[in-house]
């Protein structure tokens, strides 16, 4: 004997309005994600684009200060270059070298004054200048600047994180609008034409699909460098024996200065990590010609950045950062002896730093040749068609005068079931977490107003 049991109509009806309910309450969310994100990933997804090609724009667009002539003579000394650069710059004060990274590259003496940056570019075999830029007008530094949002200062960084966190909750809430539930129309087709909302509606889910995941990945590789969840997460790995080597530091004196101050290719996981010192001054320096010497010597990749010493205790400490994330390399020099006091390479860093550096470097699109930069230049174009066809979707039903905001469900409890959801997305990242708070008393206090218009 067998017992069937079915639903009757009106737990089928309820049920549908369970869903509609929730669906109504998620898409609420994702408007405003989207409302915030959207210019900003249009900006992130455009300078990203660019920087990928950072490279192949040098050799080309910027090729009279990055590249030279091959020549059969062998490069002038470090330190003759240092010294044209100076001369280059009057009053400037050499803070670092860096090798060219091949037999047509041009090297690189970077000088301040005051707090301005210069960077001087010069020929390695004749000694000429080929060019001289302030380092805030250079421009691959504007791109790099605009992407990650210090080029308006440093709280302005504050908002990639916020942009990132609500990233997340933009393909979460979005994969769960696309789910067909049951529904037997084709995914991917294009209903209707571009003058129907309802084809960029599909053109919008459609392009979700794969620049959703793509943001995904983006959004998450670019949290460890955002001026908060970062910095925690470094601090984290680091306490955790996760993330830089403390071994390495253990029983040698270290300065106040931070790796990162020093060294623009010093890499996210070491870019806090203490410079070490030098030992008392029982000779002269060694100098930047024995310095770089030393460090060709012990096989440092071709292309190293090479800061130099600050101070009676400054060290020669150089960083080696190739698009071989395995090859990437730290080693400081002891400016009276030129014993190496600190040497570290990838395999050196713990596991989750070691992660992080692998997928920063895929985001910038320095693994795997062509195809890393090709898959992630897709990822920022999807991106950029996502925007721009969620703005025309919006534009095409917003009603006039309106904001056009999705309307809450009328069950307050499916609205607080999603959106506590929300703000537990929103703990994972402190600062989205706070600008979800802010949306959520934003939009309590209109319906406060609203409701006491009406009366």
């Amino acid at each position: 004997m067998s017992l069937s049991i079915s639903a009757g109509p009106a737990a089928v009806a309820a049920a549908r309005t369970s869903r509609d309910a929730v669906y109504r309450a998620v898409w609420r969310w994702h408007f405003y994600a989207g409302l915030i994100c959207l210019p900003f990933l249009i900006l992130l997804s455009a300078t990203g684009a660019i920087y990928l090609f950072k490279g192949e724009i040098e050799r080309n667009a910027l090729a009279h200060r990055a590249v030279v002539a091959p020549s059969a003579r062998a490069p002038l000394e470090p330190d003759r270059l240092v010294f044209n650069a100076m001369q280059a710059v009057p009053g400037g004060d050499p803070v670092s070298y860096t090798e060219p990274a091949g037999p047509t590259g041009s090297a690189l003496v970077t000088l301040t004054e005051g707090a301005r940056r210069t960077l001087v570019f010069l020929n390695p075999y004749t000694g000429d200048v080929l060019d001289r830029v302030s380092a805030e007008r250079d421009p691959m530094g504007i791109v790099r600047r605009l992407h990650s949002l210090t080029l308006f200062g440093t709280a302005a960084n504050a908002l990639v994180e916020i942009v990132a966190g609500l990233a997340i909750i933009l393909v979460v809430t979005g994969a769960y609008l696309w789910w067909p539930r049951g529904r037997t129309t084709r995914l991917m087709a294009l209903r209707e034409t571009p003058r129907r909302r309802v084809w960029w509606r599909d053109l919008h889910a459609a392009t979700g699909l794969f620049a959703g995941a793509g943001l995904l990945f983006l959004a998450l590789t670019g949290l460890p460098w955002s001026v908060w969840w970062g910095q925690e997460l470094r601090a984290w790995s680091n306490r955790a024996g996760l993330g830089q080597p403390s071994a390495l530091w253990a029983g040698k004196p270290v300065s106040t200065l931070r790796m990162g101050e020093r060294l623009e290719s010093a890499g996210w996981a070491l870019a806090d990590a203490p410079l070490p010192r030098s030992g008392s001054a029982k000779a002269p320096s060694i100098g930047i010609d024995r310095a770089v010497a030393t460090l060709r010597e012990m096989g440092m990749p071709t292309g190293f950045e090479l800061a130099l010493p600050v101070g009676e205790t400054g060290v020669f400490a150089a960083s080696a950062y190739p698009r071989d994330v395995t090859r990437q390399r730290m080693i400081s020099l002891d400016r009276y002896s030129g014993q190496p006091i600190l040497d570290l390479r990838f395999a050196d860093l713990g596991p989750v730093a070691r992660a992080i550096q692998f997928g920063i470097g895929i985001h910038k699109g320095e693994h795997w040749g062509r195809a890393n930069q090709l898959v992630m230049l897709a990822f920022c174009l999807g991106t950029i068609l996502l925007c721009l066809s969620a703005a025309v979707m919006w534009w095409k039903r917003r009603p006039a005068g309106g904001l056009g905001t999705p309307p809450w469900p009328r069950d307050r409890r499916i609205v607080a079931g999603v959106t506590a959801l929300m703000l537990g997305l929103g703990a994972l990242f402190p600062m989205t977490g706070l600008a979800i708070l802010a949306l959520l008393g934003l939009d309590l206090a209109a319906q406060t107003l609203r409701a006491a218009a009406r009366a």
